[in-house]
């Protein structure tokens, strides 16, 4: 019988860390659970609203936080390349630039007022820092938002499916494999389709595999993506 487990939980302390580093008393560990969680909802929020991207697609990758006695430190892995692409391909390059010393200027502040806002810390300064990912669709949460949005706008799920294994390979990954499952199509019956490019070592430790699940509702209901990227040998 087949046993399945998170793929990034079954590589934690070999080729992956955890997203969140803090230490709490046992009957405070849910409230800081509830913390993270605000945090990241507050940032994905308002990098939704205020990145000039037409469209309701973050390009977070992930949001480490680390909590120590008096400060907070949140660092945001942003991926942009097409998807902040406006109109004007030829200043692509110069749009990414200057969007992200916009959010380092004057939106950091902001985002660091509104943050605060939700979490009212006590004695406690929160640091926010942004990063850049060099190769975004290397990411299975870009990837995943990208063929979410392709699904809003009406476009085939093969169709999307396809494109962003030709943006993973591109990205020079070694191996992906896209599954979707729901009401495909506007069917009656809620079917997965999968695709699979190249390898995908699942079972193997030493194998650095990014995975995610990730939620999109369409007209004809809620439809579940999951990717798995291989990016390289340990």
């Amino acid at each position: 019988m087949a046993q399945k487990i998170n793929p990034l939980g079954f590589r934690l302390g070999t080729t992956q860390n955890h997203h969140s580093l803090w230490f709490e008393q046992p009957k405070n560990y849910s409230q800081g659970l509830q913390e993270d969680k605000k945090i990241r909802n507050s940032i994905q929020n308002y990098v939704q609203k205020n990145s000039k991207i037409p469209s309701s697609v973050a390009g977070i990758s992930r949001i480490e936080i680390q909590k120590g006695i008096d400060v907070i430190h949140v660092r945001i892995y942003l991926g942009f390349q097409k998807l902040l692409m406006e109109r004007e391909s030829k200043r692509s390059e110069e749009l990414k630039i200057n969007v992200i010393k916009e959010l380092r200027t004057n939106g950091i502040k902001e985002l660091q007022m509104i943050v605060q806002k939700e979490l009212n810390p006590i004695n406690r300064k929160l640091n926010i820092h942004i990063t850049r990912i060099l190769n975004p669709y290397k990411d299975p949460n870009i990837l995943a938002e990208f063929i979410a949005e392709q699904l809003k706008n009406r476009v085939s799920f093969r169709k999307a499916m396809k494109k962003s294994i030709e943006l993973a390979k591109q990205a020079h990954t070694k191996g992906i494999q896209v599954q979707i499952a729901g009401r495909l199509g506007g069917k009656d019956i809620a079917r997965v389709e999968w695709i699979r490019a190249g390898r995908v070592p699942l079972q193997t430790l030493r194998a650095k595999i990014d995975y995610c699940s990730y939620t999109v509702r369409t007209i004809y209901g809620v439809l579940g993506i999951k990717i798995w990227i291989f990016v390289d040998d340990e």
